[in-house]
Parts: structure tokens; sequence; C-alpha cells
């Protein structure tokens, strides 16, 4: 996710989650080409140590993206993700990676569009209404005009790579319902709101890998019971030593959660 002023919302713009079913066919090209895309839930921000070589874009060995290249090693892996990469970040900085001999690829993408970091600084500073207001706002961008601009994306894709399969994996939501967050705590109604936000956003991505005929990998389930700010998380809590790590997934959340999945559901 992009950087910000203040620590704290500087590190939680990723809580914005989703995830929709659609399942993939059984069976994995081998042989071919593998191109990751997508911001800091996919470069593996919140599971360091880092690529030096990635610079800002904070690419991790741990991420979901290395760790199933590492185990399918009949692909050859493209690793272009970046920490704080918008839609149009991956338009102009990542799709070129594409190509006709692309046969996978992996998408994570959609939090920083959403300007997430305002709604979660309201959430942390102000009550539990405004909480609510704020995060109900965002649901209705996220089934409209954030689905619309997914869409396009996801087509953008498409065109590029004409043979591959397009994976789009989603957020999970961030937030136990109980446990404590750390520095700064969150009230269950809170909880809940930004939770609710979450699935609406999921909804989005779901009409949007309907629309753009993609597959869309919903990690909610995945990371149920291993949320932030409960006991057993693979999601980094509110440490304001390590703001960058705040809300993003930790190493198991990539092995555990990400990786696990995306070898579930194509091998």
């Amino acid at each position: 996710m992009r950087k910000l002023t203040s620590a704290v919302v500087a590190a939680v713009m990723a809580f914005a989650g989703m995830g929709a079913a659609a399942s993939a066919p059984a069976q994995a090209a081998t042989g071919a080409e593998y191109v990751a895309l997508g911001d800091s839930y996919a470069s593996g921000v919140g599971s360091a140590p880092y690529d030096p070589s990635s610079g800002a874009c904070l690419r991790s060995p741990n991420s979901y993206p290395r760790q199933y290249a590492a185990t399918h090693p009949t692909y050859t892996l493209k690793d272009v993700t970046c920490s704080g990469a918008t839609i149009a970040d991956v338009r102009n900085n990542q799709l070129s990676a594409l190509s006709e001999k692309t046969s996978l690829v992996t998408l994570t993408v959609g939090g920083n569009d959403a300007q997430f970091a305002p709604v979660v600084e309201l959430c942390l500073t102000k009550n539990d209404s405004a909480c609510a207001s704020a995060t109900a706002y965002m649901s209705d961008y996220a089934k409209n005009r954030l689905m619309t601009q997914l869409t396009e994306l996801y087509k953008d894709i498409k065109a590029r790579a004409p043979r591959a399969l397009v994976l789009v994996l989603g957020y999970p939501r961030t937030l136990s319902s109980t446990g404590s967050c750390g520095a700064i705590d969150l009230s269950a109604a809170k909880r809940t709101a930004m939770n609710g936000m979450a699935d609406a956003l999921a909804e989005g991505a779901r009409a949007a890998s309907v629309a753009a005929s993609v597959y869309f990998i919903d990690m909610r389930q995945q990371f149920s019971g291993h949320e932030a700010c409960g006991s057993d998380p693979w999601i980094n809590g509110v440490n304001l030593a390590d703001p960058t790590s705040i809300f993003h997934p930790n190493t198991a959340g990539h092995t555990k959660g990400y990786a696990a999945k995306l070898s579930s559901v194509w091998g």
C-alpha cells in the first residue's frame, strides 16, 4: 500500500478485504510464464526481509507469488508487484510484463484506489457513528466505481495476455472480532463496520470478475480465525515501531493463507 504521512494511517490502507468465489480449473499449466501483479499484499509487505533490488516496492521472498513459484518450478516468474500500487500504477508500470507467452497471472490490487486510509484514520480517532458513516460511504464506492475500474483492468490484462489464466486474489477481512490490536485498539462496533466494508469490497470485486470473465479467489474464509488482533494472527496488528507492516499479512499469512489457497485452487 502507499506510504502516508501518519505512521498509523500509513500502514492501515491495506485493511480493505475482498474475496469472491469462482472455482478455477483443477490443472495448472506447465513450463510456462507466470506474471505477478499488484500492490503491497502481493509484494509481501509485512513479511520482511525485502529484496534490496526492489527498492520502495518492498518485494519479499516470502510473498505468495514467490512462494508459489518456488514450489512450482515449471513456471518462470516475473514479479512486478509494488507496494503502493493503484489500478493506474498496475496498468502503467506493470502490464508491460505481460505477453502472449504469459500463461498465469496473479493480481491483488484495489485497496489504494479505495482511499481507505482516511476512513481508517477516522475510525481510529473518532467515534463509532463517524466510523459507521465513513465505511458506509466506502462500501457504496466499492460496489460501483471501484468495481468498474477493476473490470477495465482485468480486461486490459486479458488483452495483453490472451493465453493466460488470470487469478485475482482478494484481501481478507483484517480484524478479528475480539482481542487487542496493540498500540491502538478498536471497538466492537468499529470492527463490525470495517469488516462490513470489506464484504462490500468483496462483492464489488466479485462483480468485476464476472464482468471480465476472470477468476476471483476469496481469501476471507482462508483467513477466518487468523485476522489481526486475534489469538493466532496471520495479519500484523498495530506496531508503531513497524508502521509499514500494520494490517498486512505476516509470513504465515502468505504461506498458510495466500500461497496455500492459490495452490488449492490451481494445483
